[in-house]
């Protein structure tokens, strides 16, 4: 089928002046994250009946697809007409297009997640303490608490010696049972750099009233000081905010310019079909199982923040997130918000009609095409871990060499 072509200045225009555009990378994950265009998502060319669907919800957004040589689109662009796409297009001259034009490539998965997290340290100056220092709290048997913020299945394949599991959205709704005594210092750690960034900031920006670090690189960090990590934790936070915590996410996502809607908002969201409206329950797996609002996707906040690019594709469309106590909706719009997107929480309860049920899992790729991360698993070479460090520190650079990428902190 001939494919209508789309530059790469037609894609940085878009960009720049937010346009709905999904640029598809159709290598496996594994290619993927040897370089790609900043915004672009990864959806491997044999992925595309299992996915697209649910990731690209609207049938007439413009979708923009590229390899870099493998010969994929044409194959692409089919699957994707058979499911009833009709604004299918080519970028024309491939990858090796956008690095002749000069344009940034940006290695890894998730990479504008991470990059704004960096920007985020870079502009708020997030307080860490380096992994001798937490060490040494340790040892001394200081008065600390230790948040983890990744999955809880990250958790307990490895954890710092005494954390408990608080996946990234949660900080705000269950620091204060964690953390009672605002004189305990909380240290929040993730596997690398941005989730600890983003949920020490989280913290911060909500007011809590303890002193709060990051474990500055996190796992990785830790393991490249000779510190030795747990396995098989199971320690998990219970509910409990801090005071003021839930008003304080509120005042945060207002002063990031989330919307509040009700209803009939929602309705008028959902009637527009010019533009591409994703919907998001962040509360966690079991709450979302025992009853959720029709038409809406479980993804934990913080894992949505983190993979923006994986949950929605479609740059320029609006995000609508729900959760029934707020404060985990309001913290994760805050930071959607801040990425550039068009965010609103839907208000009111779950006293509805409500759909039971676990969330929907899309199949995991072959393994064999997926990027192994650098901050997984317990056999990661630390030449490797390093690395992936060094290529965090770069990234403030990357974005403003971009200059796509619309970001803001507050």
């Amino acid at each position: 089928m001939k494919l209508p072509t789309a530059t790469p200045a037609d894609i940085r225009r878009a960009l720049l002046l937010r346009e709905e555009i999904a640029l598809l990378d159709l290598r496996h994950e594994a290619g993927f994250a040897t370089g790609h265009p900043l915004f672009a998502a990864n959806m491997a060319a044999d992925r595309i009946e299992i996915e697209a669907e649910l990731r690209l919800p609207r049938k007439d957004v413009a979708i923009v697809l590229y390899d870099d040589g493998e010969g994929l689109v044409a194959t692409g662009a089919e699957r994707l007409a058979a499911l009833g796409y009709t604004n299918v297009s080519a970028l024309d001259g491939g990858l090796k297009a956008w690095r002749d034009a000069g344009y940034q490539m940006f290695e890894d998965v998730n990479s504008y997640s991470k990059a704004f997290g960096e920007l985020v340290e870079a502009r708020r100056h997030t307080p860490s303490f380096s992994a001798d220092e937490v060490a040494k709290l340790i040892a001394d048997k200081a008065d600390i608490a230790i948040l983890d913020v990744r999955r809880f299945d990250e958790y307990a394949t490895m954890n710092i010696p005494g954390s408990v599991s608080v996946p990234g959205a949660e900080l705000v709704l269950r620091a204060g049972q964690a953390a009672p005594d605002p004189d305990t210092t909380i240290i929040v750690n993730c596997a690398g750099r941005t989730r600890s960034i983003i949920g020490t900031q989280s913290l911060i920006n909500a007011g809590v009233p303890n002193k709060v670090r990051a474990l500055r690189n996190g796992t990785i960090g830790w393991t490249l000081a000779r510190h030795t990590l747990n396995h098989g934790a199971d320690r998990r936070g219970a509910i409990g905010p801090f005071e003021g915590g839930p008003a304080n996410a509120r005042d945060v996502a207002y002063r990031a310019g989330v919307r509040h809607v009700g209803a009939s908002e929602m309705a008028a969201l959902l009637a527009d079909r010019d533009r591409t409206l994703y919907r998001f329950d962040v509360r966690d797996a079991e709450e979302y199982a025992a009853g959720h609002l029709p038409g809406f996707r479980h993804y934990p906040g913080g894992q949505l923040v983190q993979e923006t690019d994986m949950a929605a594709p479609v740059r320029g469309a609006r995000i609508l997130l729900t959760d029934d106590k707020s404060v985990r909706a309001d913290m994760t719009a805050s930071w959607l918000a801040q990425m550039g997107w068009e965010v609103y929480v839907r208000e009111g309860g779950y006293d509805g009609a409500l759909e039971i049920g676990p969330p929907r899992v899309l199949p995991k790729p072959d393994p064999a095409h997926r990027y192994r991360r650098p901050y997984e698993g317990t056999d990661v070479a630390e030449k490797a871990m390093q690395a992936y460090l060094d290529w965090e520190y770069g990234l403030v650079e990357q974005l403003r060499l971009d200059g796509t990428h619309g970001f803001y902190v507050i």
